[in-house]
């Protein structure tokens, strides 16, 4: 079996029929353990207080938006060598989950950083780097809607894709870059020394679990939704012509 296979959207659709239930059940209960067991059941840190339970949302969601890009980069790529719509569609698909995941990330460490550094906002690199992706995520899903050819969409929010990446990936690896910053370290890591408590990190991993799930569960349920669309469009012009 080829993975090309899926590029087909009737193969697609009845794949993804049968992956979506579980997907979403999966998350839905990772999502209630992780959450649950993050903030009501993890003790408060000795430094931060009761705010370190925000890591159990802004870790998951930051590491989701960086990675939704990165998904959209390897779709994009697809379509510009392959031509397969069904990436395109799964790319286009992703672009409000990794925006909405970037908002929450960009919000909950807005809270975490208010009492923490004094400030709501600091032109950090990783911030800085993070806030201009969340403009690219705006751009991409626009550039979409301006445009009627899906084809000529389709390339250039490729290409925009593909710039946006510089972004996605100083986004992750900014603290690396530039020693100077408020934003502190990774909060997972190889480093027994750099990561987080185990107290924290199981719960943690529950949660980064479960927003994984997410995001593969409405990927599918948009992607679907596209195809379908797709279909729609294409059965409204065969009438209008004929």
């Amino acid at each position: 079996m080829s993975i090309w296979e899926y590029a087909n959207p009737k193969k697609f659709m009845q794949t993804s029929g049968r992956l979506l239930p579980w997907a979403t059940g999966l998350a839905a209960a990772a999502l209630l353990i992780g959450l649950i067991w993050g903030f009501f059941l993890t003790p408060d840190d000795y430094r931060q207080g009761s705010t370190v339970k925000i890591i159990f949302l802004h870790v998951p969601a930051a590491l989701m938006a960086i990675n939704a890009w990165l998904m959209m980069l390897v779709c994009s790529l697809i379509w510009l060598i392959r031509r397969h719509h069904v990436s395109a569609l799964a790319a286009k698909a992703a672009a409000p989950i990794g925006l909405t995941m970037t908002v929450i990330a960009l919000v909950t460490g807005a809270i975490w950083g208010q009492p923490m550094w004094g400030t709501w906002w600091a032109w950090d690199p990783r911030l800085t780097s993070f806030l201009i992706l969340f403009l690219f995520y705006l751009g991409y899903i626009a550039l979409w809607s301006a445009i009627d050819d899906p084809d000529t969409a389709a390339d250039l929010t490729s290409v925009l894709c593909m710039v946006g990446s510089v972004f996605a990936l100083l986004s992750r690896y900014a603290v690396n870059f530039w020693n100077q910053g408020l934003h502190q370290g990774a909060s997972l890591s190889m480093d027994k020394k750099e990561n987080i408590s185990d107290v924290f990190w199981l719960p943690l991993l529950v949660c980064i679990t479960g927003f994984v799930l997410l995001f593969v569960a409405l990927v599918l349920l948009r992607t679907r939704t596209e195809i379908r669309a797709r279909r729609l469009a294409a059965l409204l012009a065969r009438e209008r012509m004929a």
